[in-house]
């Protein structure tokens, strides 16, 4: 195989940290992941939509920090040994956001043309942060975008409290 075909190749592959949330598997894309961090409480904030858990410091950088269990509805969430928050990049690259998980599972590698679009789950089911899904194992995994979990306008507002932290 010639150089050429193996940039080609690497090219098309695409690695995912797969983390779970209830009884199902999600992805991130590794690019987007800036450090994985256990559970610790956050600054809570009033007036915020209820998946925004509140900020955190993190080196002299204030992020927001959601739970992704609780922005995608599931059921008894609880606070354990193995639930993490996933700090990730947003945007332009300079933003960042922590995101609640139950815990970390993998990297996962996967070929671009493995990538399934989302279904059109209709109006009511907001899949606007889902960028595909893919099947491994006899499961499926959903790939989220991490630049869409948080709407634009609850991201301005979190951004300007930052001096309140």
């Amino acid at each position: 195989m010639s150089i050429d075909q193996k940039n080609q190749m690497s090219k098309s592959k695409r690695e995912f940290l797969t983390f779970t949330l209830g009884d199902e598997n999600y992805g991130v894309d590794i690019l987007k992941v800036r450090e994985i961090r256990g559970w610790e409480k956050v600054r809570e904030l009033h007036d915020t939509p209820e998946y925004v858990k509140g900020m955190l410091d993190l080196r002299g950088s204030i992020i927001p920090v959601i739970d992704l269990r609780i922005r995608f509805c599931v059921e008894n969430y609880e606070y354990k040994a193995s639930t993490v928050t996933i700090i990730l990049a947003t945007g332009d690259e300079n933003n960042m956001m922590g995101v609640v998980v139950d815990s970390v599972s993998d990297v996962l590698a996967v070929d671009q043309n493995e990538i399934k679009q989302a279904p059109n789950l209709g109006a009511r089911i907001k899949t606007d942060y889902v960028e595909g899904i893919v099947s491994v194992d006899d499961d499926l995994v959903m790939l989220v975008d991490s630049d869409k979990l948080l709407d634009t306008e609850t991201f301005e507002i979190l951004s300007q409290l930052e001096g309140v932290a």
